[in-house]
């Protein structure tokens, strides 16, 4: 609790252009196109617009209060969302269940989340695997933010061309701007001037979030609560452990799975599919543009902020989600990744170990394959493991043995402290 008091405490001071920028460009990236899948599969699933906003709120202002929690608890950059691979999965559901129904089986993968993270077997498991693969799998799921950022220079030269542009030259000139801001607005003023962005359907009124009773079905439990928990395990919370120590943190994988799941069983209530850590704005915020390693924390906590504040006005602001212009968007977080890109590259690769495993990591993250509903990071993780096992079986003993070492000179330490005092 003094930890948490003392973060809370120095948070304003940290609390800058380059921390609250990143919070909002983060922002953006997660109330635009994730919010967009909302909508379509709500739509797809025949809910009513107020059903539909409820589960908005739901899955914005609680994964909002959690990104700000854990962001000063832990004094790490943790930002938390929905699962974006988790709302795809409930989209096709809801054709085939209701939404009690769904409810109910929202409620039983946290419940899942909460006994794995409770127990301490995330973390275990974690720590089992080497480190390159992991910075592989995070290069090669998140790399698609890259090229799509490329890819959107086609479909606008003028939008995606001149934000590029103003990155490189902002970069170069304007040192005490974050360039990915810079990039922000002048794309969004160009876009308003050029007509691009076109506001329709603007609501006056607030909707209020609905509670959902939930109903417990064992097919809907088996068809969406069981892989929505992998998919918060090994999908969404791994993304975010990687880009973590890509950073150089320590970051609290138990606390962050049962924590996230408990925040994630209130907003189910009122419709939420999943509340976990999200890789891709955890990515925006504790990127080196941000600033000093110790002071980044303060970029989720705001991305937090904006998250829940969107959550509460998510009828008033919708429409204007749906008017940005999507190139935008995926200009703007492509540009925002790339300090992690380069930097997930270089922890990969720049150890003569797990080569090989890295490499297959990267090449099946990038193929985004999907099997039984689980997506490319899992099937990366574990395809480049078998893959270790075979080929570079002589990297694990070395690796045991560092680990030997590492907790010998724990103890050690740890035993001369208490003698000490």
């Amino acid at each position: 609790m003094t930890t948490f008091r003392t973060n809370l405490r120095d948070l304003r001071q940290n609390l800058n252009v380059n921390t609250v920028s990143a919070g909002l460009v983060a922002a953006i990236f997660g109330c635009t196109g994730p919010a967009l899948i909302i909508i379509g599969g709500a739509t797809n699933g025949g809910l009513t617009y107020a059903e539909t906003i409820s589960w908005i709120f739901a899955v914005y202002f609680f994964s909002g209060l959690l990104g700000m929690y854990l962001a000063v608890k832990y004094r790490q950059p943790i930002s938390a969302a929905h699962s974006i691979a988790g709302a795809v999965l409930v989209a096709g559901s809801l054709t085939h269940f209701t939404i009690s129904e769904a409810v109910g089986a929202y409620l039983v993968a946290h419940v899942l989340v909460i006994i794995l993270g409770a127990s301490g077997l995330i973390d275990k498991v974690m720590k089992l695997i080497p480190l390159p693969i992991v910075m592989g799998m995070i290069v090669g799921v998140m790399i698609r933010f890259a090229t799509d950022m490329i890819h959107s220079v086609t479909v606008s030269p003028l939008l995606a061309g001149t934000a590029i542009i103003v990155f490189m030259l902002s970069t170069r000139f304007l040192k005490k701007v974050p360039p990915v801001l810079t990039a922000l607005i002048v794309a969004v003023v160009l876009a308003v001037v050029t007509g691009a962005f076109k506001v329709q359907n603007v609501q006056d009124t607030l909707i209020l979030p609905q509670l959902v009773m939930p109903a417990f079905s064992i097919d809907a439990i088996v068809s969406i609560g069981i892989p929505l928990a992998l998919l918060i395990i090994c999908t969404e919370n791994a993304q975010a452990t990687g880009v973590l120590m890509a950073q150089g943190y320590k970051p609290p994988n138990n606390a962050m799975a049962w924590k996230g799941s408990i925040m994630g069983l209130i907003g189910a209530l009122f419709g939420g599919h999943a509340i976990n850590i999200a890789g891709p704005m955890t990515a925006i915020c504790s990127s080196k543009e941000v600033g000093e390693k110790e002071r980044r924390y303060a970029a989720s906590f705001a991305n937090g902020f904006f998250f829940s504040t969107f959550g509460v006005f998510a009828s008033l602001v919708v429409p204007f989600v749906i008017a940005m212009p999507s190139v935008i968007v995926t200009v703007i977080a492509g540009l925002a990744m790339l300090g992690v890109l380069i930097n997930s590259l270089k922890t990969a690769f720049s150890d003569t170990k797990f080569q090989m495993g890295a490499f297959f990591a990267l090449i099946i993250g990038m193929s985004g394959i999907t099997f039984f509903n689980i997506g490319a990071p899992l099937w990366a993780i574990l395809g480049s493991l078998l893959v270790s096992f075979l080929v570079e079986k002589d990297h694990f003993k070395a690796k045991a043995k560092e680990n030997a070492e590492a907790e010998k000179m724990k103890t050690l330490k740890k035993g001369k402290v208490e003698t000490t005092a």
